[in-house]
């Protein structure tokens, strides 16, 4: 299918040591991508303040939200493309998991605009629901699927009708959480399905169709991975999917349902040699969001 990929280097969210390493990874992905549908937002070189959010880096954080959203608003626009083209999906290459405030926001804005509604899968090691008080603060990774529901730090938090319902999103592959994100997810009731349910997707497909939506938006953190597939993640956990498992269940919610839109996350390869490495797991990621069924 049609994409368009947007190249977004955010480091400031991780609370990772290998944070900066996200940089190198973003720009390894973009290095093998087509040039000519495939854009680069400029990230601050700067860590930036916490501006008392008790978010690390939040100035610099907003500051790429924001080029984010314009950076969107710029390759969706009728002439952004060629003739009567399609303009098919955006894929976010991260960066660390903030990088998909602006992109999953504007995909449920577009669902509202065809009259439907839109669900998110978060296909992560970790559920990425913990808020600035929560026992490991600061790092704003850790918060960006707490902060799309409307409940994370204020100067973050979407707008009402960019404000995701958590009936509308699904877990897949979570394996790490605390016990406070562990009480939100059953208090809030939100579907969740561990690595040894994924299987060939039918699970995963079943969980989103209780959701009543009619589009999905991917977001695949690389670290929904088992370490023995991809060494370049800044968070591994143990117990991952295998790629052939997590490619099912991309194809099998693909053949389900229209694809909105899809982020990558959290590459960060200890050196160039590294990146090589595990290269070819990323574009296998991206050939599974994008390629014609």
């Amino acid at each position: 299918m049609p994409a368009t990929f947007l190249i977004v280097p955010e480091w400031q969210g991780s609370g990772s040591s290998r944070a900066m390493q996200l940089i190198d990874g973003a720009d390894a992905i973009h290095g093998d991508l087509p040039q000519a549908v495939t854009r680069r937002v400029e990230v601050p070189l700067g860590a930036g303040e916490s501006l008392d959010s008790g978010v690390a880096r939040v100035s610099a954080i907003m500051s790429v939200r924001d080029s984010v959203e314009i950076a969107l608003a710029a390759v969706t626009a009728p002439d952004a493309r060629q003739g009567d083209e399609a303009p098919g999906i955006v894929v976010t290459i991260g960066g660390d998991c903030g990088v998909e405030l602006a992109p999953i926001g504007a995909a449920m804005g577009r669902a509202a605009r065809n009259g439907g509604t839109l669900a998110v899968v978060w296909l992560d090691a970790h559920a990425d629901l913990m808020t600035p008080g929560s026992p490991v603060p600061g790092a704003f990774s850790g918060m960006v699927l707490r902060t799309l529901l409307g409940d994370g730090p204020e100067l973050l938090v979407p707008v009402i009708d960019e404000t995701l319902d958590a009936t509308r999103v699904v877990l897949a592959g979570v394996r790490s959480v605390d016990d406070d994100e562990e009480e939100f997810i059953t208090r809030m009731g939100i579907p969740w399905v561990p690595v040894d349910e994924l299987g060939d997707g039918t699970a995963l497909v079943a969980a989103l169709e209780g959701t009543g939506a009619t589009e999905v938006y991917l977001h695949v953190d690389l670290d929904v991975l088992d370490p023995a597939e991809i060494a370049a993640l800044s968070y591994p956990e143990p117990f991952g999917a295998s790629m052939a498992t997590l490619v099912a269940n991309i194809v099998a919610v693909r053949q389900r349902f229209p694809l909105s839109g899809a982020g990558i996350t959290q590459f960060a390869p200890s050196s160039p040699d590294a990146a090589s490495d595990d290269l070819s797991a990323v574009l296998r990621v991206i050939s599974a969001l994008t390629r014609t069924l």
